[in-house]
């Protein structure tokens, strides 16, 4: 291995380093990152968790993911949008999820935004952002960017749209979860997986 190269887990298979760091990354980096996500209310749900992790490990956000989910409504937008100013005082009382106002409040004002959306235009939008997939796949950590063209491009459209806490990083976040790049290193065996981008 070399610094910030692949690492061979305990089965033998070759991982990106962080995707070794606890059980639940395992399973998150060889099941989910990088895999395409679609349809509006699926990626409104990423959308929402890469916001709260803003300022935060990935871990915290992903072991509190099924609190997010209940705390939420499943992270329907059609339900969200409805959330009241009980719901709001609810959520901030919610000890299952991050109880960041700021957060809270980005959440249920972009649901109210996106509600009057034709269904299929978040998806849309999001996947209009998403660089060529034959990109050179990255080696180590460190060829791996935090912010894009393609993110920057992102988070001003949604910005335009009235949707808020979704800066340049943050988008770039979840350009990588839902599959719009696939930043697994070149010999990770996740960036072999049929189900992911860029092949």
């Amino acid at each position: 291995m070399t610094a910030g190269g692949v690492v061979a887990g305990p089965d033998g298979k070759l991982r990106c380093p962080w995707g070794l760091s606890t059980d639940d990354y395992v399973a998150y980096h060889d099941e989910e990152w990088g895999r395409p996500v679609h349809g509006d209310d699926a990626l409104y749900e990423r959308l929402c968790l890469e916001a709260f992790q803003s300022g935060l490990s990935w871990i915290t956000i992903l072991r509190r993911r099924e609190g997010f989910r209940a705390a939420f409504a499943d992270f329907k937008i059609a339900s969200v949008a409805a959330f009241t100013d009980r719901d709001a005082e609810r959520l901030l009382a919610d000890p299952g999820i991050i109880r960041n106002r700021a957060k809270i409040e980005a959440t249920l004002a972009n649901a109210r935004v996106l509600a009057d959306w034709p269904e299929g235009e978040l998806d849309t939008l999001i996947w209009s952002h998403a660089p060529d997939p034959a990109r050179p796949a990255p080696r180590k950590i460190t060829d791996v960017p935090a912010v894009t063209d393609e993110s920057t491009a992102l988070s001003k459209s949604l910005k335009k749209q009235g949707l808020r806490f979704i800066g340049p990083t943050t988008a770039y976040a979840l350009m990588q979860a839902c599959g719009l790049v696939n930043d697994h290193l070149k010999d990770c065996v996740a960036r072999g997986s049929e189900r992911a981008q860029g092949m």
